[in-house]
């Protein structure tokens, strides 16, 4: 807690605030006694101002230190914010040292999200010496091209936030990607003026997004890039949906074009002013949430396919399914702590659906071992288990239900 200095009035001997006053012929003076009862009541008076402002400056130095434990936790879009820390924390050194852990987690998920990219860059990298440029046409550049847009918005969104470790992850996921759109590049897979708007649109939101994390950028340069993202995003979204059902139901690009036509129109209708606060602060959350959505779609479409050719499901990675339960797994504790709903939301659906739900798809057709899927198993349910159960207890909780309550309705 941090020490709050709070300075009394001067008083003088007798317990009164000096008072100096000018005696003349004309001056009277009191009674003993009247003076006594004076100088009483003017000593609790003097008393009660003087607990009323130690209860200010304690309540301002009780938020200054819940704003000082928060710093950096700075709402990308409005309808985001965090809600402040309104309740009394039973430990503040329990809930700095879960704060610190909490981002060394997120920090941490650089690691298993590193080595999930890597195998797929070493293989292209293995094609092109080797003359092997066919190979890299069996990757779905434009598939890939969705997971980019969804590294910029939400790169976006945490470099507004100023959560660091979260950037970091966002970074690696576009440089990595971005990579792998230079190989098929250079192995003709991916046309040449897409890889050129491609680079032009990585190197623009990674200049965009790290000058305005240090404060460097014009407020309208931002706000164009987020409409820009808002409505590639929102356009984007319904068109994988749509597709991942395709022959079942008929090839159209109708949905992207109908909802690129309406994020248009919701973007300059918030720009001119012509939408309520509530529907401004609704626009505004758009990006954020329609990267998070497109990553959710990702373990349906998957296990879409799955469904459809469960002889396909041996081409997949355990391990690789491994490490995107535990990159995304690492993320829930500190999205959890700072009540970042939409941050829990892609997190805890990503590690149970796309890692943990293809695991168990692995396991039901034999592809992986009773002994890799009971220990997958268990630390997931312990790993989510151990996170709750910190979070309520750092909060000052009796049950882990209480903040996820909070997570969900703020308050």
């Amino acid at each position: 807690m941090a020490k709050c200095l709070v300075v009394p009035y001067s008083y003088s001997s007798t317990g009164t605030r000096s008072r100096t006053r000018s005696s003349g012929s004309g001056s009277t003076s009191k009674p003993p006694g009247l003076q006594v009862q004076l100088q009483h009541h003017h000593l609790k008076y003097s008393l009660i101002q003087q607990n009323s402002l130690s209860v200010s400056v304690s309540a301002q130095c009780y938020y200054n230190t819940h704003t000082l434990l928060r710093r950096g936790i700075l709402c990308a879009l409005d309808s985001d914010v965090p809600h402040p820390l309104h309740h009394q924390v039973q430990s503040n050194k329990s809930f700095e040292q879960w704060d610190s852990w909490t981002a060394k987690f997120s920090g941490a998920s650089n690691i298993p999200f590193l080595l999930l990219q890597m195998p797929q860059i070493i293989l292209n990298a293995q094609n092109l010496l080797a003359g092997n440029k066919a190979a890299l046409l069996a990757v779905p550049w434009l598939g890939m091209f969705t997971g980019l847009l969804g590294n910029l918005s939400l790169l976006s969104y945490f470099a507004k936030k100023r959560e660091k470790e979260a950037i970091v992850v966002q970074t690696l996921g576009v440089i990595s990607l971005y990579a792998v759109f230079a190989q098929l590049s250079m192995a003709e897979a991916m046309p040449l003026s897409y890889f050129v708007i491609t680079s032009v649109v990585v190197a623009t939101g990674l200049v965009l997004n790290f000058l305005n994390y240090f404060g460097l950028l014009n407020a309208g340069i931002w706000r164009f890039w987020e409409d820009f993202i808002t409505v590639g995003g929102l356009s984007v979204l319904p068109q994988i949906m749509w597709s991942t059902f395709v022959p079942y139901i008929p090839n159209s690009i109708l949905p992207g074009v109908f909802a690129f036509l309406v994020a248009l129109v919701a973007v300059i209708m918030a720009r001119l002013g012509k939408l309520s606060a509530k529907g401004i602060k609704f626009v505004g959350a758009i990006s954020g949430w329609t990267a998070t959505l497109l990553f959710m779609w990702m373990p349906i479409s998957q296990m879409w396919t799955n469904f459809l050719n469960p002889d396909n499901i041996k081409g997949l990675s355990a391990f690789s399914m491994l490490l995107a339960m535990i990159g995304n797994g690492l993320m829930i504790p500190r999205a959890l702590f700072i009540r970042d709903f939409m941050w829990f939301t892609g997190s805890t659906w990503a590690s149970l659906f796309y890692g943990y739900g293809n695991i168990v798809c692995l396991y039901c057709f034999n592809s992986i071992s009773k002994e890799f899927f009971l220990a997958a198993t268990a630390g997931l349910i312990l790993w989510i288990g151990m996170a709750l159960w910190r979070d309520a207890d750092v909060y000052g909780y009796n049950s882990p239900f209480t903040s996820l309550k909070e997570l969900v309705s703020g308050s």
